[in-house]
């Protein structure tokens, strides 16, 4: 199955659904600073996705994929420092953990078949 568009992409769907997530805790939360730093991050994920696969190469879409993977993990690491604030339940930081995990794991599947399709012409 050949893939016309990012939106037909798990990784990006996933990533969108999770953004929206992020956004319905922290959206309207007092910490501007904190809230437009995890919101940024959130959205840069599914914005890489779309980017990158709007390139010319893999390299340059595996790049990209690369960023959004980051973001991830930059999201993660606010989830446990809003926990230690107090802004989240540790309950809702396994939960939110685990899904930017899901979407990581998602990423680094893809990142894993360009390579391969790049191996094997």
């Amino acid at each position: 199955m050949v893939i016309k568009s990012f939106e037909e992409l798990k990784a990006w769907q996933k990533a969108q659904d999770f953004a929206v997530k992020i956004y319905g805790i922290f959206g309207v939360h007092k910490d501007f600073g904190f809230k437009d730093q995890i919101l940024r991050a959130v959205l840069s994920i599914s914005n890489n996705i779309a980017e990158g696969f709007d390139r010319s190469s893999n390299a340059d879409f595996s790049r990209f994929l690369y960023i959004a993977s980051g973001s991830c993990s930059e999201v993660r690491s606010m989830l446990h420092l809003a926990a230690r604030l107090k802004y989240i339940s540790d309950n809702e930081k396994t939960e939110l953990i685990a899904e930017a995990s899901e979407v990581s794991r998602i990423i680094g599947g893809l990142i894993k078949s360009l390579k391969k399709n790049k191996n094997n012409p």
